[in-house]
């Protein structure tokens, strides 16, 4: 498991830039359109990541990327009074599905969906906030091996992970399915009852949205 930040990143080829280049774009700038909730609420294959009461009027959708620094934003400023104020008073039922704009990212979001004891939301937290520990480092396996072991991953654990084709080809189906289906292409990306906001809203934007 030697692998340095260039290796990581050098899979990931221009298409990567392109999409880290829409994510940059406010969301005021990108226009918002509308799926088929149905088919947006089918899970993949490896089942939906989930917050809140399934019967909540209200279903947000949320496609990300852990090496995205428009999510962190997301994640250190909006998510905590989003949850408090939608997700925890049964207002909104909220799905966070797999959007990785690298290989990096790709390592990462598999570690955390294989977190000892169901600890995919605490290992998404704990990534985005050590992200500048981790994603912008020039060898960044040691430093995500540190990190997985705080929630309960061994040496031998943490490499059976990154080294699982099946987990690695359900992650990617994820993304294809957001990108091909529901013309996901940036991130965050989210989806509030079907309608597609990209972009690190703030607080009161969600309040503006979710009241409409």
């Amino acid at each position: 498991m030697k692998f340095n930040r260039r290796q990581f990143l050098g899979q990931a080829g221009v298409g990567v830039l392109a999409i880290g280049a829409v994510s940059m774009l406010p969301a005021s700038a990108q226009a918002a359109d509308s799926v088929d909730l149905a088919a947006l609420l089918k899970p993949g294959p490896l089942g939906d990541n989930m917050m809140g009461d399934p019967k909540a009027p209200i279903t947000v959708v949320e496609y990300m990327s852990l090496t995205c620094s428009h999510c962190k934003h997301f994640h250190d400023t909006t998510w905590k009074p989003f949850k408090e104020k939608y997700i925890d008073t049964g207002k909104v039922h909220f799905i966070m599905r797999d959007f990785p704009l690298d290989p990096l990212a790709t390592a990462a979001i598999m570690l955390a969906h294989s977190a000892p004891n169901d600890n995919f939301f605490p290992m998404v937290d704990l990534l985005f906030d050590q992200q500048e520990k981790w994603a912008f480092v020039e060898n960044p396996v040691p430093a995500l091996l540190d990190l997985a072991k705080q929630v309960g991953f061994t040496q031998e654990t943490f490499e059976l992970t990154l080294k699982n084709q099946a987990l690695l080809d359900a992650v990617n189906a994820v993304k294809e399915r957001g990108a091909n289906e529901f013309g996901v292409n940036s991130t965050p990306t989210f989806f509030i009852n079907g309608s597609r906001h990209p972009g690190a809203l703030s607080i009161e934007e969600m309040d503006k949205l979710l009241a409409g």
